[in-house]
């Protein structure tokens, strides 16, 4: 296939976890996969579905191979869906049923250099065609996407839209990165966006859960992104990275990127549920 080249929209590809071998038959074999009405991205609808594979796919496991062309969306129970499944809490949950024209391949896979967890990514068809891996499907922001060249640049592994659990909430992090003796937290603010009071209190909160978990959290706001990223940003990152010991690669495992390169990153794996 070649690569997409006319202009793409942010949100025109949903890439979805697949972590259900029967889940996986439905899509080759039925052509329709199906997101939760309460839990599908803010994005919708796509015109595109790809699909990251998790553990239980083994040699085609953390990486998204798969990808199809939405040609229909309906509304329907769990219970319409799956007939045959014994009736449980779950029958009355709604999903979209998104029936795909057929699956194609990618002309290479999309890998997660540290086999993480993800959430729905939502993408354009450009970034699926040329992303050398996963955190590269990323890019909310204009700023997020200059802290992430300056990171790619520097050589610095970091993760997009990291989630982390703190006593039952949930925090997505910009880019994490790990290293040997800490974790980092890297956010980008806009100039308005966290100037509010209620917006300052959400941060103090967040700050505290992270910080309590071994987090050191560096937040740069968008003039000192767009005027200061080699004069303020990149010193304090590096600093804080030789602070805790540098990249950390004790747990390293081996991935072949698509350039063929065989690079080492460290193993986080994680658990998630289409349910």
């Amino acid at each position: 296939m070649a690569r997409h080249t006319k202009p793409s929209k942010k949100g025109e590809v949903l890439v979805a976890i697949m972590n259900d071998p029967a889940a996986w038959k439905i899509v080759r074999e039925a052509g329709w996969y199906r997101v939760p009405i309460d839990t599908a991205p803010r994005h919708w609808p796509p015109k595109w579905i790809a699909f990251y594979q998790t553990k239980v796919f083994e040699d085609e496991a953390f990486a998204v191979r798969y990808f199809g062309k939405v040609t229909e969306i309906r509304t329907a129970t769990r219970r319409e869906l799956f007939p045959d499944e014994p009736s449980g809490e779950k029958s009355g949950r709604f999903y979209y049923q998104v029936f795909l024209e057929k699956i194609e391949e990618l002309p290479e896979p999309v890998f997660s250099l540290r086999r993480r967890l993800i959430v729905f990514i939502s993408t354009t068809m450009h970034q699926l065609m040329t992303a050398e891996e996963i955190n590269d499907l990323y890019g909310e922001s204009p700023l997020e996407e200059a802290v992430w060249k300056r990171l790619r640049k520097l050589r610095i592994n970091a993760e997009r839209q990291y989630a982390v659990e703190d006593e039952g909430e949930w925090y997505l992090l910009d880019f994490a990165v790990f290293c040997k003796k800490g974790k980092i937290d890297i956010e980008t603010d806009g100039d308005t966006w966290h100037s509010g009071r209620s917006r300052i209190r959400e941060d103090n909160k967040r700050n505290n859960a992270l910080t309590s978990l071994g987090w050191s959290v560096l937040r740069f706001n968008g003039s000192q992104v767009r005027e200061e990223m080699a004069s303020y940003c990149e010193p304090r990152i590096v600093k804080t990275m030789n602070r805790l010991g540098g990249l950390d690669s004790s747990s390293d495992s081996l991935i072949v990127t698509r350039d063929g390169i065989v690079r080492q990153m460290g193993l986080f794996e994680e658990e998630d549920s289409q349910d």
